[in-house]
């Protein structure tokens, strides 16, 4: 054998070696990272459809009051007519969050929408899209605060030193 085709055997068998020692550690990391946090959604499969919510709008599901108005407790969207429509529609595919932290007005929900139907492989919500078009201009419509209001302090108290 030559020293050269040696040499080249040698570097492969090298490179061979460290890829097995790291496809070794990796698969010991997993399970330590099992053992340890077995209920890691590393480890859990989630179907997209896991959590159906009502098709009418008397849900029931928990909701919180704030001075605004009631929210449900696990999407945080304002209960109100239409909210199971927009539940069932969008949080399938994304966040309730995503929806609840935009301001807009029917023309760009419904052009987001669109959008969505035409890029993000959003499926035609038919006679849905009434009911969810008017439910996210009444509740999510583009807001003119300006400024925070002041805060109001019902109860001062003297820090002591």
């Amino acid at each position: 054998m030559q020293p050269d085709q040696f040499n080249k055997q040698l570097k492969l068998l090298r490179n061979g070696l460290c890829l097995f020692v790291i496809a070794l550690m990796s698969l010991g990391g997993f399970v330590v990272l099992y053992t340890f946090y077995p209920e890691s959604s590393l480890f859990t499969v989630k179907e997209a459809n896991q959590k159906q919510f009502e098709t009418s709008d008397s849900l029931s599901v928990p909701l919180v009051n704030s001075q605004e108005g009631e929210y449900d407790l696990e999407t945080g969207f304002i209960e109100d007519v239409g909210m199971s429509a927009v539940v069932n529609n969008c949080t399938n595919c994304h966040s309730a969050r995503l929806v609840t932290q935009n301001r807009m007005s029917r023309e760009a929900w419904k052009a987001t929408i669109k959008w969505m139907q035409e890029t993000q492989n959003l499926w035609d919500l038919g006679e849905k899209e009434p009911i969810i078009l008017d439910y996210l201009a009444k509740n999510y419509a583009p807001e003119s605060k300006g400024r925070r209001q002041n805060l109001t302090i019902d109860k001062w108290y003297v820090l002591e030193q």
